[in-house]
């Protein structure tokens, strides 16, 4: 039996997390709704794809900083990040208002 690298273990753990949140707790998908909610300070966290685009994410980055909201970069591309949010598109940016059950918040710590 193969063994998985660390690597994958807390990919699949941010994956299961992020869908746990999506199930039960509340999310904002879009980006001009995300960086609305990240500016405004409602937003708990904000996770990023990592094939964001550059202009967007520097939005997302600076918007977050000075409103204090953590940032969460999933790894996997905006396709990947919609498929673990049970979404049928890309989902470039998408920001967490309640946890629910799911531990996402503490993944950025």
């Amino acid at each position: 039996m193969a063994r998985k690298k660390s690597g994958e273990s807390s990919a699949s753990s941010v994956a299961k997390a992020i869908r746990q949140c999506v199930d039960s707790g509340k999310v904002v998908f879009g980006s001009n709704r995300s960086i609305k909610k990240a500016l405004s300070g409602k937003a708990k966290m904000l996770v990023m794809a990592g094939n964001c685009p550059k202009d967007l994410a520097q939005d997302a980055l600076r918007f977050c900083k000075i409103s204090g909201v953590p940032i969460l970069k999933f790894g996997g591309t905006s396709v990947e990040l919609g498929t673990v949010a049970g979404r049928p598109h890309p989902v470039a940016l998408l920001v967490v208002l309640d946890a629910g059950n799911s531990e996402i918040l503490e993944l950025a710590k």
